[in-house]
C-alpha cells in the first residue's frame, strides 16, 4: 500500500492547461485506482491520498474477515475522506483521492461544499476484476466482497457530471485516457 499521503511535485508539461481541482478516482476494489492515482500524481504533481488509508481500524478488520461494510459503517470514512478534499481546496492546490464512492449518496457527502471536484468512475468488467483480484496480494480486501461491492455500486448519473473512463489496457493508457477525459470536460464545464 502506498503511504498515507503523497507531497506535492512540481506539475509536468503534460498539466498545462488543467486547473488545480480535487480528482476522485471511484470504483470498485480492483479497478485501478491506486495506479492511476499514482500515475496522474507524477504527471500533474498534486498530492494524492489512498482513501483506503483513511478507514477506521474497524472498517479495515470487518473487511479483512470478509464482512461487507454497511452504509454506517462507511459514514465516519467518509467524512475522513471529505475533510481531505476541503483542505486540498482550501490550499488551493489539486488533489487526487481514490475512493470507492460506490453510491450516489456517498458522492454527495464527498462533494458536499466543494465546489471544485472531478469524479472519474474506472469501469472495469466483472472478468477483469475478478482476475486482478484474485493477483493482488497484501490488500486487506479480499476478493471475495467484490460481488457486494457490485451490488453496491451505482454507477454515475448525468446529473453528478462525474467521467467515465474504461480502464482495460496498461496503465499508460488507461492514464492518458483520464488526462484526455478531464481536459475534454473543463473545456465543456470549466469551474467558475
Amino acid at each position: 500500500m502506498s503511504a498515507p499521503e503523497t507531497e506535492r511535485q512540481a506539475p509536468l508539461p503534460v498539466a498545462e492547461g488543467i486547473p488545480p481541482h480535487v480528482i476522485v478516482l471511484m470504483g470498485v476494489s480492483g479497478s485501478g485506482k491506486t495506479s492511476v492515482a499514482e500515475g496522474l500524481h507524477n504527471l500533474l504533481g498534486w498530492p494524492y491520498q489512498e482513501g483506503d488509508n483513511l478507514h477506521p481500524q474497524a472498517n479495515v478488520d470487518k473487511m479483512a474477515a470478509g464482512i461487507p461494510l454497511t452504509d454506517e459503517d462507511r459514514l465516519p470514512w467518509l467524512a475522513l475522506c471529505h475533510a481531505w478534499i476541503v483542505e486540498r481546496l482550501a490550499d488551493g492546490g489539486g488533489g487526487i483521492l481514490t475512493c470507492s464512492a460506490l453510491k450516489h449518496s456517498y458522492r454527495d457527502i464527498l462533494r458536499q461544499g466543494a465546489g471544485r471536484v472531478t469524479f472519474i468512475y474506472l469501469d472495469v468488467p466483472k472478468s477483469l476484476l475478478e482476475t486482478r483480484l484474485a493477483r493482488r496480494q497484501g490488500h486487506y480486501m479480499p476478493p471475495t466482497l467484490l460481488p457486494s461491492q457490485l451490488a453496491a455500486l451505482e454507477v454515475p448519473t448525468p446529473d453528478e457530471h462525474a467521467l467515465t473512463v474504461e480502464c482495460e489496457g496498461p496503465p499508460a493508457e488507461v492514464i492518458a485516457r483520464v488526462l484526455t477525459e478531464i481536459r475534454y470536460h473543463l473545456d465543456r464545464r470549466p469551474f467558475s
